[in-house]
């Protein structure tokens, strides 16, 4: 007799995390195990791709079995196998593409690859149902973009940075200020404990585009830094951060905001990394509760913004039921995008 319940199991290996997850019907998290490397990379200021790959071999077996076990599940309650297969970094891709395509033919199990994106955006189906059309401000340490959604898996970028991504922005700032990486927590952190100074540009805000563009925010601040160096005089890391801060949010928010009206959206929901930014976070609910009172806006828990394999097996539910699988030629992706949108 076939269950009733739908177990996905769901494996993310993208970047820096390895992390495996069962997840009931789309919607119900049963376990989400998430070993992290920061520390491993911590002492070159960035993801090294060889080191990542590397523990990912040696953390995937693991986690799977604690993932099993923590759910209580075995492989029999399982209705698919679920994997990011891009965009991310082709050799840590490549082992959780194999691992999950050696679980599905081991057990005889369906197969489902997973836009990781997409998965940043559907992290949020694990709080409530989405509803459309939305608006997915989805941004990270190496996309920024707003993804317009008619239905269920279908996805179009309307705007996107033109150059460097808003999470690579803050981890730039945060190595001229000296932090640790990763520097957005920290930066976040202090512009809390500062106030818009420095008065940094808002590029492209009243751009008629959806566009983002960050590298000119990130070389106006470290000329200000190098100047200053130079001269000898003192600046103030919290207003620093602050006014960084500031500029990256405005923008973001502006933007997010013009999308909604113009494209009359019913919902809008935050995805990402950068989504755990409490600046942004303040700022973008503020704002919608102001300014689009008829729209709801989606924030996921902080737990789930960064990279984690319940994001992955909450939008491999949709593929699951219009039977979107995979074949065994899966291979990683590191350049997977979606669609732009056409208004035609």
């Amino acid at each position: 007799m076939e269950s009733k319940r739908k177990l996905i199991l769901a494996i993310e290996t993208s970047c820096d995390e390895t992390s495996v997850a069962i997840v009931q019907d789309g919607h119900l998290l049963l376990s989400n195990i998430i070993a992290s490397q920061i520390k491993s990379h911590m002492r070159f200021g960035g993801v090294v791709p060889e080191i990542a790959s590397r523990h990912h071999v040696e953390q995937i077996t693991q986690c799977i079995e604690e993932a099993m076990t923590e759910a209580e599940v075995t492989y029999s309650d399982l209705a698919a196998i679920a994997v990011t297969n891009g965009p991310g970094l082709v050799g840590a891709l490549l082992i959780g593409v194999n691992a999950a395509k050696a679980l599905a033919f081991a057990h005889d199990l369906p197969l489902i690859a997973v836009n990781h994106m997409a998965g940043h955006i559907y992290a949020n189906r694990l709080v409530q149902p989405l509803v459309f059309p939305l608006l997915a401000l989805v941004v990270s340490g190496g996309h920024t973009e707003l993804v317009y959604m008619q239905e269920d898996g279908d996805f179009k970028i309307i705007g996107e940075t033109r150059d460097d991504a808003a999470g690579e922005a803050y981890d730039k700032v945060g190595r001229v200020l000296g932090l640790p990486y990763p520097g957005g927590k920290r930066i976040d952190e202090m512009a809390h404990e500062g106030e818009d100074t420095y008065h940094f540009p808002r590029a492209m805000l009243k751009d008629d585009t959806y566009d983002f563009s960050f590298s000119g925010l990130k070389s106006s601040f470290i000329n200000l830094v190098h100047n200053a160096d130079q001269k000898g005089e003192q600046l103030n890391p919290e207003n620093l951060a602050a006014s960084f801060q500031a500029s990256v949010i405005d923008v973001l928010v502006s933007k997010t905001l013009r999308a909604a009206k113009e494209l009359e959206i019913k919902q809008v929901v935050m995805a990402g990394g950068v989504a755990a930014n409490k600046g942004l976070r303040s700022a973008l609910t503020k704002a919608v509760k102001e300014e689009l009172t008829d729209v709801a806006l989606l924030v996921p828990p902080l737990a789930l913004c960064g990279d984690n394999a319940a994001m992955i097996g909450a939008a491999a539910y949709i593929k699951f039921k219009r039977k979107e699988f995979s074949g065994y030629d899966l291979n990683a992706q590191p350049g997977l995008s979606f669609d732009y949108y056409d208004e035609n």
